[in-house]
């Protein structure tokens, strides 16, 4: 890459300088300018050697140069490469005693790294960094030899895996590559990248032998990716595999399949190689001009550095990609821009006689895709690795970047000058500010204000004028003051009451006998504190003042108050005028790392601009978002979650997400359209392979339809069965021998029989029916409008008192009825029997389109549906109350998934949504404390039984409580589970636990709400309708007896 350069500092060497310890702060995670200096001072220059310096465990702190040097980067490449965080640990120590020996190896490592250039294009900053990660590596893998990962395996129905209308496709985790997700949805959904990469053409002069290794490297993944591309345009799959241009990638970095990349570090290298691929292109085609790249036009800036050094003015011009920034100490995207920006004191700018140094950077040219990498991960030298800074940070979606640029330069020095005059000012006020809300001299401190109102308050008390240890023979307590228990014998004449004794008259004392120690009478305490001695004169000068001082401290912390307010809105409006707006940029795509430094999760959130949403791409999950969504995930500071990376886009070039139209009809183009023939025929081929999954899954499908109707029309023995059953009733009437529903129905139907018969016993059948009828109905309807406890749950002693409350259309209920006085258990003597056979005509004689069939079904099955989730509710509250966790977790799951999609129809078709979660929650919480504590025995047959709890039970069910987002203590709980484990990362242990920790993390952070299958539900067992009443009556009546841990 070239970089332009108006060079007004000397000294060529200390040009590259600051290349080496940009890249030894990126490697290291040490931001002390003056440790890197010195490590690269010691190492002759040698970035590998300075790295090793650095981050080895013995390694000691170099003493400190006083002079500072705060120069820009120059590099001396082509390159720019961040490794990340990677190589922050684990680097091997080339020092030794042998110091002949040692300049020996430097002096043939130059030679070799020169001649690999010449031989491959490889820049020896790239072979360094990457020396350094090979290392990091190769120890990692002698001390811990991972088991591949497990990965996402496909469903094995294709329609589960089939893409709805037109929603955007999503990428598979082929294991760890959540990072490859976030990125590459972030590029393809910007439209221009999406057209440079879909229209790429491999070179002429590169398809049958590549020149150097970067054209035998970047030309295969450039092919892989327009493939990639391709298939998120047009695919018919919900997601698609990049595992070849995945595998190209690991290829590259080395790593094996369990190692995690880092976002910054991957996005580096695709823009590098993409910037090569597209250079050879570009110089294949240029005819004497200046070839022009389009990723270099697309995704590099230029910024003008202008500064002092040692007295002495340099202005250099540099060029730029994704722009580093510091995250900790700064709470919003532009302060940390603002430090970015200055370094060092820079007065001597505009001083010649200083001889302070410092810099100003200034964009000379801005991109049209602006990447922002914060830098959250930094290296903890007392602990020897990487920790992650989760410290909140807002950013706007629409960020102006007038101020930093070039040409406001001196608007913007006047307007920074005045921001830290008011900075200053506004640090005085909020000192004054503290005095008054902080007031005191001792460790606890109060509000003024409180302190005078409490003066005044005890100043206002009634007065007392006994002292409490005054009179304890001779003045005892009013009788209404006296206790219950106190003997008559040391009650003694009351003498006057204190409102008669002047105030100024002395108080006899009793003299006391008895030591402390032994028992006596209680003194005579005041209800409140009280002054003792207090004239109306002295009361009334105190409250005067008292009032007067407080109105005053009330009035100061109010004009203090709207001070600092009016600072802060003005310090907010600096920036706001027609002068400071004219360059908007728009938040397109940020992408969120949840975790520690060690292992964690990506996704992404990225702007529809179409259809003015955020979207969330998290791996083959594709969703709606919201703007407060992003907030709480991206901001950091209430989870584990933060961005990591922001890349906005300039809001006046609308060229890079405008779609494409047809130069001939002026129609836009989408979908297929948008593609060259090649990779519309790659895509159709891919298409037509999974439609003939579809096909055969279908096919497989009929033919077990087939398969099972031929069986049920072989003859069979024959076995006895019950008496024949009314076509067309519910199940839960029909099969009595399962719940004996119909024996519970068949008592009730009997009773208002006998009820019906005793008012109308000389009617025929039909008229007692319809009164027997009606009575039952009266009866259901009284228990359908009750208020009962909790305990008492009326719904499941009928259908009709649930059809009731939940409104179901009146025809539903009359054939309900209709069929439970029908039912053939009534057969049982001959009133009965003509009541049953007067229903089953009723029912017969019903038209088909008096009552729909359909919807009678839909609200039976419902009803059963209900009674089903009650079972699985209460037989995991009897598991849970036996401290059966792992049981109860699996009822428990059914049920509040059967319950939520009940209470979606209507509030009182299921139960307490809260109690089922709760107790959810808790049987997550409990059996991953149980997990844990396996883990830490250290044991290994109990640390596997820990993770088969882990990977089993709660990992699968995390999904479940973060699909809701609104459930904020399922959200709270994930994180909790979490952090015990994120805990043990800072922690010695044996290498095989190393091991499996560091293997099992990344699936308990992974944030995907992709819900995986579970096994079958469990099985439930027969209960009767009494005993299903009377056991659910006793499990909510023992939880009403019990705390609620909190819910």
């Amino acid at each position: 890459m070239t970089v332009e350069q108006n060079v007004l500092q000397p000294g060529g060497a200390a040009k590259h300088q600051q290349t080496f310890l940009n890249q030894l702060r990126e490697i290291t995670g040490i931001n002390d300018i003056q440790v890197l200096q010195q490590a690269l001072k010691d190492s002759n220059g040698n970035l590998e050697l300075a790295v090793a310096f650095l981050t080895a465990k013995n390694a000691k702190v170099p003493q400190l140069e006083e002079a500072t040097y705060y120069q820009t980067a120059l590099p001396g490449n082509d390159r720019y490469i961040s490794v990340g965080s990677q190589a922050d640990t684990n680097v091997i120590d080339l020092t030794g005693d042998d110091k002949d020996d040692l300049q020996r190896a430097i002096a043939l490592s130059l030679e070799e790294s020169n001649r690999a250039f010449r031989e491959t294009g490889i820049t020896d900053e790239e072979q360094a960094i990457s020396r350094v990660l090979e290392a990091s590596i190769a120890e990692n893998k002698a001390s811990l030899k991972r088991t591949h990962p497990e990965v996402w395996s496909d469903s094995p129905n294709p329609y589960d895996r089939k893409r709805q209308d037109n929603c955007p496709v999503g990428l598979k985790n082929v294991g760890n590559t959540c990072w490859f997700s976030a990125v590459i949805q972030s590029l393809f959904n910007l439209l221009e990248f999406r057209r440079l990469v879909l229209n790429f053409n491999p070179p002429a002069n590169a398809q049958d032998l590549p020149r150097n290794q970067k054209e035998h490297r970047n030309l295969p993944f450039m092919r892989e990716l327009r493939y990639l591309f391709a298939l998120l345009v047009g695919s018919k799959r919900k997601y698609v595999d990049p595992s070849r241009a995945v595998e190209i990638l690991k290829d590259a970095f080395k790593s094996n399949d369990s190692q995690q990349q880092d976002v910054s570090e991957f996005t580096h290298k695709l823009l590098d190689w993409l910037e090569d691929a597209f250079q050879i292109k570009a110089e294949e085609e240029r005819d004497g001009e200046k070839s022009k790249n389009p990723m270099v036009e697309l995704f590099y800036g230029r910024f003008l550095a202008v500064g002092v050094l040692e007295g002495k003015k340099f202005e250099n011009t540099e060029m730029f990609g994704q722009y580093p920034l510091q995250v900790n100490g700064f709470k919003d995207l532009h302060e940390c821009l603002e430090a970015a920006m200055i370094e060092g004191e820079i007065e001597s700018l505009h001083s010649e006689n200083s001889a302070k140094s410092g810099q100003e950077h200034w964009f000379t040219e801005l991109p049209p895709v602006l990447t922002f990498e914060l830098s959250r991960f930094e290296f903890n030298q007392a602990l020897g690795r990487p920790e992650k800074i989760h410290n909140k940070l807002e950013f706007p979606p629409i960020l102006y970047l007038d101020r930093y640029m070039h040409k406001n330069r001196e608007i913007t020095r006047i307007k920074r000058d005045e921001i830290k005059r008011l900075k200053e000012y506004l640090t005085v006020l909020q000192q004054r500010l503290e005095r008054y809300l902080s007031y005191g001299s001792g460790p606890k401190r109060f509000p003024l204000v409180d302190v005078l109102q409490y003066a005044l308050e005890f100043a206002s008390s009634k007065p007392v004028c006994t002292s409490p240890v005054d009179d304890l023979g001779a003045s005892a307590p009013a009788s209404s003051t006296l206790p219950a228990q106190t003997p008559p014998s040391t009650i003694e004449q009351q003498g006057p009451s204190s409102s008669d004794v002047p105030s100024t008259s002395p108080v006899q004392r009793s003299v006391i006998h008895k030591p402390f120690t032994q028992s006596r009478i209680p003194p005579d305490l005041p209800m409140h504190p009280a002054p003792r001695h207090i004239t109306e004169e002295e009361l009334s000068v105190l409250e005067g003042c008292l009032h007067r001082w407080r109105t005053e401290v009330e009035n100061d912390t109010r004009d203090l108050q709207e001070s600092i307010s009016r600072i802060h809105r003005t310090i907010e409006l600096m920036y706001s005028d027609k002068t400071m707006v004219q360059v908007p940029y728009r938040l397109h795509a940020v992408l969120v790392h949840e975790g520690q430094a060690n292992a964690g999760h990506y996704w992404a959130y990225i702007y529809d601009h179409h259809q003015n949403r955020w979207m969330k791409y998290n791996d083959i999950s594709v969703t709606k978002s919201t703007w407060e969504e992003l907030e709480r995930d991206s901001f950091g500071g209430y989870r584990n979650a933060s961005a990591y990376c922001l890349m906005y886009i300039n809001d006046k070039e609308q060229y890079l997400i405008q779609e494409e139209f047809n130069k001939e009809t002026g129609q836009i183009l989408v979908g297929m359209d948008t593609l060259p023939s090649d990779l519309r025929d790659y895509v159709k081929e891919d298409n037509k392979r999974f439609e003939k999954e579809l096909e055969e899954w279908d096919a497989e499908l009929a033919q077990k339809a087939q398969q099972e109707k031929l069986l049920s029309q072989m003859p069979r023995a024959p076995a006895p069965s019950p008496a024949p059953v009314q076509a067309g009733e519910p199940e839960y009437l029909e099969q009595p021998s399962r719940t004996d529903i119909s024996k519970h129905l068949k008592e009730d139907s009997v009773q208002a029989i006998n009820k019906a018969l005793a008012e109308q016993e000389d009617r025929g059948p039909e008229a007692i029916m319809d009164t027997a009828i009606k009575l039952e109905y009266t009866r259901l309807l009284k228990l359908a409008q009750e208020d009962p406890p909790p305990e008492c749950d009326y719904r499941l002693r009928h259908a009709i008192v649930y059809f009731i409350q939940n409104q179901a259309p009146k025809k539903i209920i009359e054939r309900t009825l209709l069929e439970q006085f029908g039912d053939h258990n009534l057969s049982f003597d001959e009133r009965c029997r003509n009541i049953m056979k007067v229903a089953q005509a009723k029912l017969e004689m019903i038209k088909p389109d008096e009552v729909n069939m359909e919807e009678y079904e839909r609200w039976h099955q419902d009803y059963r549906n209900f009674r089903e989730t009650t079972m699985f509710l209460m037989v995991g509250l009897e598991f849970f109350q036996k401290k059966s966790y792992m049981e109860a977790l699996l009822y428990l799951i059914y049920a509040y998934q059967n319950n939520k999609e009940l209470l979606s129809k209507g509030p009182y078709r299921g139960h307490d949504e809260e109690l089922i979660s709760h107790y959810r929650r808790e049987c997550l919480l409990k059996l991953n404390e149980h997990a844990a504590a396996l883990f830490e025995s250290g044991d290994d047959q109990e640390v596997n039984n820990g993770l088969i709890i882990m990977n089993e039970l709660i990992v699968p069910c995390l999904p479940l409580l973060l699909v809701d987002e609104m459930e904020e203590k399922d959200i709270v709980a994930v994180e909790d589970m979490r952090n015990r484990w994120c805990s043990y990362l800072g922690q010695e242990m044996e290498p095989n636990l190393q091991e499996k920790l560091t293997d099992f993390l990344p699936k308990l952070l992974d944030c995907s709400t992709e819900i995986k299958g579970f096994n079958d539900p469990p099985k439930l067992p027969s209960y009767s309708t009494h005993e299903l009443c009377e056991r659910y009556a006793r499990i909510m009546l023992s939880l009403s007896r019990t705390p609620a841990d909190g819910r």
